[in-house]
């Protein structure tokens, strides 16, 4: 038994060292953070669509940096289940972000073909498509020249445009890794000329592809503890950032974990898992140096898995 968990705590060793590695070498980001995507991966990849053994209804509420006035704050809401019989995954989901005098909602419906590889191994293809609805509303911004209008183009402007994502997930019980481009169609939101100091000036806002990968391994000690380690890397315009992540599971109720963002902090997360059906949890962070001045960043979610009465199993430990 003690060579057992000595060979176990090598393993765990050795996966840390590799993820640290490749965490210094990231570094940014645009569309809405998320402390809790563990929680639900479908945020940041349509190929986990449907990879789960239930129908899976998640919702998540992200207040960031608190004593920032005009910081960011994200909703979202997503639902997914897997047809076992086609090999086919479907999903839907609903977003709404405020960043200043900018808002932002979507709504998508996602899709996904999930390949067995061997007896262990899967492989899901997913993509998804929806409308995303930009709004600017400048019309109560103070500027430092109260005679500049070059922005008078948002002080109520809004537009709705097709938006494209796809993905790929390849994962086992204890492992999983992804990768996945959103804005795939590169939409292009304001696109337009106004006079400014006798010359024409342009204004143009087109959706940029943001690249995410994951993986993470999950290592089972005994029946009562699980670790999970977990690294994610996001980019968009040649600007990376990495996220690097320890959870642990507790007799199959509780998760506790900590990560660390590239660039910014860390934080911490947890979640109770209140019935084999339902769960809830909670993630905080806070920047280090001069981040720390823009507060702290509360993020909850509540998740329900709804299936079968046959099937009372807890679902797939690799997911928080």
């Amino acid at each position: 038994m003690k060579k057992c968990k000595l060979y176990t705590m090598k393993r765990i060793y050795l996966f840390l060292m590799l993820l640290i590695v490749i965490y210094l070498k990231g570094f940014s980001q645009q569309d809405p953070q998320y402390n809790m995507y563990l929680f639900n991966q479908l945020v940041i990849n349509p190929a986990y669509t449907g990879t789960r053994d239930a129908m899976a209804i998640v919702a998540s509420l992200r207040n960031q940096w608190v004593s920032f006035p005009g910081a960011p704050q994200t909703a979202y809401l997503s639902l997914h289940a897997p047809i076992k019989k086609y090999r086919l995954g479907y999903g839907i989901a609903a977003m709404n972000d405020r960043i200043g005098a900018r808002t932002t909602s979507a709504a998508y419906g996602s899709i996904s073909y999930i390949l067995p590889i061997t007896s262990k191994w899967k492989l899901s293809f997913g993509t998804r498509a929806g409308a995303i609805n930009y709004q600017f509303n400048l019309n109560k911004t103070e500027y430092k020249d109260g005679n500049d209008n070059s922005f008078i183009l948002l002080n109520n402007y809004q537009k709705t445009v097709l938006d494209i994502d796809a993905g790929i997930y390849i994962y086992t019980r204890s492992f999983y890794v992804g990768w996945s481009v959103t804005h795939l169609n590169q939409a292009r939101i304001i696109q337009d000329n106004w006079q400014l100091s006798g010359s024409m000036q342009s204004i143009m806002y087109t959706l940029s592809p943001h690249n995410f990968f994951t993986i993470g391994k999950s290592f089972f000690i005994n029946d009562n503890f699980l670790i999970n380690v977990n690294y994610m890397q996001q980019g968009v315009r040649k600007i990376y950032k990495g996220d690097l992540s320890l959870n642990t599971r507790i007799k199959n109720r509780l998760w506790l974990g900590v990560f660390l963002r590239g660039g910014y902090g860390g934080g911490f997360l947890t979640q109770i898992i209140v019935t084999s059906q339902f769960k809830i949890g909670y993630s905080y962070d806070r920047g280090a140096n001069t981040s720390k001045l823009l507060g702290p960043t509360h993020e909850i979610m509540i998740g329900w898995d709804i299936r079968p009465k046959n099937n009372t199993a807890v679902i797939n430990p690799r997911f928080l």
